[in-house]
């Protein structure tokens, strides 16, 4: 008897420290590291990158784990350009990972080329240093470097920084602007063998062919709709919701098409500012109404009790979720109508950044049992 009651006491005392040690499994990541030659020739490269950003973000916003949509990392770097330290290799992060897909816009925007020494080895080898790179084995973590010049220049061996990827479970694909046998002559394909990639060539200076559709002017309109819904707070509230409307304005520099490809990536799972807009903070985390002083609400706000600012957001996230519904609706629409408008169209064979990036996404995603809807 005396035995059976110690034992009871003993789980006792151990059920509670084992429920203590329960960890929340996190969401599944997909990281990405875009290194991009900004050399001279690679005004193109560049111009793709911020033209179709959001086409490839709204391909991820497609993707599954167990029913779940994984979080999307982008990290970017520029090599080659002139302007750049000759002591860091001509080499520059531009943003470490970020859920902050407005910054990688703005970013990407700010980019200019400059001619320069190109050397993929050692961008690879910064990028793995650098970045903050998930040690899950379940998250899908790829670098896609593009550029036009020998794969083997500079003085790290790219043999031995693709070999630090793959140890590291980093995928490394490579993007060779030009000719694809060209690519295979300087390196290129080899650097992507070696990191367990896939090898690629695009038409750097290929630009996106158009198609209106009938669905474009209500998907215009509900993106300004959205915009509205957006409540800035704190401190960089209003600098930020600025720059969310400068973004969708340089997003349409590059086109109807890229314009609209925003708008569809801002009703998705994987477009969130909560550490700037109250809406998706509210979202993410009811408590903060509770945690904010009345100087850190925007001027519709102040003054107004708990409960009042509680009532304001949940009507808030009512309009956005049907905002959101409805792009999604028109967009469906509007992607089959353009579908059957290119069968009737001249075929170009040629890919651009996004078609290349797209295919190796999808099939390096079903290895860690990524679904896409």
């Amino acid at each position: 008897m005396k035995f059976k009651i110690s034992l009871l006491a003993l789980l006792l005392i151990v059920a509670p420290i084992t429920q203590s040690f329960t960890v929340k499994k996190q969401k599944a990541k997909i990281q990405i590291a875009l290194l991009l030659d900004t050399s001279n020739s690679m005004d193109g490269l560049i111009n793709q990158a911020k033209s179709q950003l959001w086409k490839i973000v709204n391909e991820m916003a497609k993707s599954e784990v167990n029913k779940e949509t994984p979080t999307l990392e982008i990290a970017l770097y520029e090599y080659g350009n002139d302007g750049l330290s000759m002591r860091e290799g001509y080499i520059r992060q531009v943003t470490t990972f970020t859920t902050d897909l407005d910054k990688i816009s703005e970013k990407l925007f700010a980019l200019k080329t400059n001619g320069g020494s190109e050397f993929c080895g050692q961008v690879i080898d910064v990028s793995l240093k650098q970045l903050d790179w998930s040690e899950s084995d379940t998250d899908l973590k790829m670098i896609f470097i593009a550029g036009n010049e020998p794969f083997n220049q500079g003085e790290v061996d790219y043999r031995k920084s693709c070999q630090k990827a793959v140890n590291k479970d980093v995928t490394v694909n490579t993007i060779f602007c030009g000719n694809y046998n060209e690519g295979i002559r300087t390196f290129w394909k080899d650097g992507a063998i070696l990191g367990n990639g896939k090898y690629m060539n695009i038409d750097s200076d290929k630009k996106e062919v158009y198609i209106a559709s009938p669905y474009d002017k209500a998907l215009t309109q509900l993106n300004k709709q959205l915009n509205d819904t957006y409540i800035a707070y704190g401190i960089s509230g209003k600098k930020m919701k600025a720059r969310q409307e400068i973004q969708d304005n340089n997003a349409k520099s590059m086109g109807q098409q890229a314009y609209l490809n925003r708008a569809v990536s801002k009703s998705s799972k994987m477009y969130s500012n909560s550490n700037w807009d109250l809406v998706d903070a509210y979202k993410d985390n009811p408590k903060i109404v509770d945690k904010l002083t009345d100087d850190q609400l925007p001027k519709e706000l102040k003054g107004k009790s708990k409960a009042e600012i509680k009532l304001f957001l949940d009507k808030k996230l009512k309009e956005r979720a049907s905002i959101q519904e409805q792009i999604q609706i028109l967009n469906a629409k509007r992607a089959k109508f353009i579908k059957e408008k290119r069968k009737e169209m001249a075929t170009d064979n040629s890919k651009a950044l996004d078609d290349v990036m797209i295919d190796a996404v999808r099939e390096q995603a079903l290895k860690k049992n990524f679904i896409f809807k």
